[in-house]
């Protein structure tokens, strides 16, 4: 609140100054209560529940690699197996859903290929069942 003060001759003049002085007090208390009050907080400790012989089986990924012409080759287990176009992609693709639902796709193409080719065969494994699409890159 503004207190008004009397000068000699002029009339009343409002005074504008705010005394912060409580207000630090009261920010300083609460700083104190929050420094005492904080080692007693636990912070919140989830116990994961544990598997008893669970085996772990990794699929390794078959590769899609794309070459410059939009052939697509299939490596599976480091060999090229296949040579295909994106029509044979689709059945393929299933065929690998159906038989291997977990087992992971990486998709390799070449520098030069649009975006949208590789695009196109990441929607094609998706639509036809793969759950695990991932890009190849190359590390610098």
């Amino acid at each position: 609140m503004a207190s008004i003060q009397r000068r000699s001759g002029r009339g009343r003049r409002a005074m504008s100054d705010i005394n912060v002085v409580p207000y630090i007090d009261v920010m300083l208390v609460l700083l104190v209560i929050f420094m005492v009050t904080a080692p007693f907080v636990n912070p919140g400790v989830v116990n994961l529940p544990s598997v008893g012989g669970a085996k772990v089986q990794a699929l390794p990924p078959v590769f899609l690699n794309i070459d410059a012409n939009e052939q697509i080759k299939v490596n599976e287990n480091g060999q090229t197996t296949k040579t295909m176009n994106k029509t044979q992609l689709d059945s393929f693709a299933r065929n690998q859903a159906m038989n291997n639902p977990d087992q992971p796709m990486v998709i390799a193409a070449d520098k030069s290929i649009r975006y949208e080719v590789v695009m196109d065969v990441m929607s094609r494994l998706k639509e036809n069942g793969v759950k695990r699409v991932g890009l190849a890159v190359k590390g610098k």
